[in-house]
């Protein structure tokens, strides 16, 4: 187990840097970010001097070496357009992404896995049928286009929520039920797949034979060893969300951690990008470092190796 854990901590690691080392490449080839940032009637020798003070006059691996050296110590650099920290910056976004992604995790998990578990458990009945068509429609409604008819009918028509901003739990609504519809339809057809195949398998037919009821069957038996693949893609689906989910944030003007990221990709904002990346691979890595870990909990039949 100890050497399981180092070999995955050493992974994890190694695909965090490469994850910013391929992300430090690409964004500087992109282009040259000082002259989004001084303006248009500035001089070339102005152009040459804020590049050498901001290190961009430099070759490549020069640069790369000076970020590295900064990143271990905690510092990305300032950020281009607010001349500020970049670390702060984003972690300052990042209290409103988990909120919202925590929101919608507890959705998917109230809704996708009863579903899957009835809809199974009920296969070929009118339970089954309504399961399928629910999650069918979750995962084929673009997410933006539910975004703004949610909108529509509790914002603008019923008044009932507000449509943007962060602030009270009103504001969680409909940001939430966004985010969560494709998450819970997915979760939702794994769930059932998998109790589905448990519950083909000999030992349920054994534990019926001896009379256990049919709600300790799916309790005992069924649900934890169909737990690994729905474990597995929900620790997907948190990554996703904790990393922030852009559209969602756009639509409903949500203060989060996404949309910032890719406004100061677009404005080439380096110093921010990187430290997007840096937080979004450690969220991701860590996640699946969470999920491998309990499978050995959930199925005794996994070993470390």
């Amino acid at each position: 187990m100890t050497r399981y854990v180092a070999g995955r901590a050493g992974q994890a690691m190694a695909a965090v840097f490469l994850a910013l080392t391929i992300v430090f490449v690409l964004v500087r080839i992109t282009g040259d970010p000082v002259i989004l940032f001084l303006p248009q009637d500035v001089q070339p020798k102005d152009i040459a001097y804020f590049r050498h003070l901001l290190g961009f006059d430099r070759p490549l691996w020069q640069q790369y070496l000076s970020f590295l050296g900064g990143a271990v110590r905690g510092d990305f650099g300032q950020s281009l357009r607010y001349r500020a920290p970049a670390l702060p910056l984003v972690l300052h976004r990042v209290p409103a992404t988990f909120q919202l992604a925590v929101t919608s995790l507890g959705i998917v998990a109230c809704l996708a896995v009863p579903i899957g578990i009835a809809s199974a458990a009920r296969r070929g009945t009118l339970v089954d049928h309504l399961g399928i068509m629910l999650t069918s429609l979750g995962q084929a409604i673009p997410g933006f286009w539910l975004g703004l008819m949610l909108i529509w009918v509790f914002g603008v028509w019923l008044r009932w929520l507000p449509v943007s901003g962060y602030g009270d739990w009103t504001h969680f609504v409909l940001p939430s039920l966004t985010l969560a519809a494709f998450y819970a339809a997915q979760v939702a057809r794994i769930t059932r797949s998998s109790v589905l195949d448990a519950l083909g398998q000999d030992y349920v037919r054994t534990a019926r034979a001896k009379g256990l009821h049919e709600p300790g069957v799916l309790g005992r038996h069924v649900l934890k060893n169909a737990a690994i693949p729905i474990v597995t893609v929900f620790g997907l689906n948190a990554g996703q969300l904790l990393g922030g989910a852009v559209v969602t944030e756009t639509i409903f003007a949500w203060p989060g951690l996404g949309q910032y990221i890719l406004n100061a990709l677009l404005g080439r904002d380096f110093p921010v990008v990187m430290v997007g990346v840096f937080l979004t691979s450690v969220i991701y890595v860590g996640l699946n470092f969470l999920v491998d870990v309990s499978y050995a909990w959930l199925n005794p039949q996994v070993r470390f190796g």
